[in-house]
């Protein structure tokens, strides 16, 4: 049977893709962009017909129909990182959360630790070889179309078709449903004068010839934006954005200096533009891979002067950073902030920034804590966190005693809490 043939035989409705869904299921769905929004859809309107349905993914966008407290006996999400459309439910109580490295996932996902029975992705058109592309999100996805029982896929006239390791045959494909809505974009963040001066920081550290992962943020962008003049700055990411695609556009980016995958920029999954998901279409100079591969810090790591820059909401004086919990209450997820840590710690001429404002809540809030409140999540360990940074300055906490640490911390916390910082020092005996 030709691909053509296999086509028009799995072509359906959204509605009737999503009846492939079973009591029990876990629903495997893209990071971000990559999720498709007429699947989710219908699955919502169809949720009080099944029971014990749970949907697992990385940052959902959409606020659809199954984000509901009402009904979490029939669909349930699982929140591999949180996103705005699954933070209320999280620290209410019904959404679940999940705990693992970005770079892990798809192993456990291999292994049947992380459930994954039934596949929902967007996809591009298919291709004259019978091969769709997941562009947006390659992540773990890929690893639950090899494991899933059924893959159904929103096939966007839209979507890109991205060079890598991210394409699914129409041989794997039990049904798709065709879309040419728009796709989903995320515009760049604001970007404030706190967020300017930890950027300026940053990018003064930053050497021509680095490798740069940078993921969403304000903070992140910041520092992209004052990289302009830099030369033969490379790409490997876990995130492709609109920030890394100046760098791109102006010159500054150009992948050959990069040791490892010479030429290519590199990312798991794309949230941006419009303009940005052109850019990724058949072009030869980017590639999606799945996170065990991106991520990986032993694979990540064989990038020369690979930098890292990722966001903390809390650290404490012995250098612990917690990301992902404010207390015990649930606000993102580990994502690939420890991954890049480790792998710019493993590469030559490395660097791994951890940025954050010195205050929150106005100034009322010093984010530099003698120790994290109880329940708080550790995303990063004291032992892996190299340099932070405030819009105070730069402490560089590897090699260094806990008294050092708490000394170097204390210098680019803000002024009015430094010597309340200090006293909480000397009762923890670190002075």
């Amino acid at each position: 049977m030709s691909f053509q043939e296999q086509y028009r035989q799995k072509r359906r409705c959204a509605a009737e893709c999503v009846s492939e869904v079973r009591n029990g299921d876990t629903i495997v769905v893209p990071t971000g962009a990559g999720e498709p929004p007429a699947l989710l859809g219908a699955l919502s309107e169809r949720r009080r017909e099944l029971l014990d349905v749970r949907i697992g993914q990385i940052l959902p966008l959409g606020a659809y129909g199954y984000f509901d407290p009402e009904t979490v006996g029939h669909i349930r999400h699982i929140g591999y990182f949180l996103g705005g459309a699954s933070r209320p439910g999280a620290q209410q109580g019904w959404v679940e959360t999940l705990a693992c490295h970005f770079s892990e996932l798809p192993q456990m996902i291999r292994l049947g630790l992380t459930p994954a029975d039934v596949v929902f992705s967007m996809a591009s058109p298919m291709d004259e070889h019978g091969y769709f592309a997941l562009s947006l999100g390659a992540d773990y996805t890929m690893a639950a179309v090899e494991r899933a029982r059924v893959v159904v896929l929103e096939v966007n006239s839209a979507m890109p078709f991205a060079h890598g390791n991210c394409h699914v045959h129409i041989s794997q494909v039990t049904a798709f449903a065709e879309s040419d809505a728009p796709l989903r974009e995320v515009g760049l963040p604001a970007i404030g004068p706190v967020q300017q001066a930890i950027g300026g920081y940053v990018a003064e550290m930053i050497e021509d010839g680095s490798t740069l992962q940078i993921g969403y943020g304000g903070i992140p962008d910041a520092v992209v934006m004052q990289l302009r003049h830099k030369r033969d700055l490379g790409i490997h990411s876990e995130m492709m954005g609109d920030g890394l695609l100046s760098l791109i556009e102006c010159g500054a980016v150009t992948n050959r200096r990069k040791n490892f995958q010479t030429g290519k920029a590199i990312a798991t999954f794309a949230l941006g533009s419009a303009k940005l998901y052109r850019y990724i279409h058949r072009n030869p100079a980017f590639e999606l891979h799945p996170a065990d591969f991106t991520n990986d810090p032993f694979i990540a790591g064989r990038n020369d002067k690979l930098v890292s820059i990722n966001a903390t909401l809390q650290i404490d004086l012995f250098g612990q950073c917690g990301s992902e919990s404010l207390g015990a209450t649930p606000y993102s997820g580990t994502g690939g902030q420890s991954d890049f840590v480790r792998a710019a710690n493993r590469s030559a001429g490395g660097k791994s920034f951890i940025v954050l404002p010195s205050t929150a809540k106005d100034g009322t809030i010093s984010r530099i804590v003698p120790t994290l409140e109880p329940g708080t999540l550790v995303s990063t360990s004291k032992n892996d966190v190299n340099y932070v940074v405030t819009e105070f300055g730069v402490a560089q906490l590897r090699g260094k005693s806990m008294r050092e640490r708490a000394a170097a911390l204390i210098d680019i916390a803000h002024p009015d809490f430094r010597l309340q910082l200090k006293d909480q020092a000397g009762r923890l005996k670190l002075f």
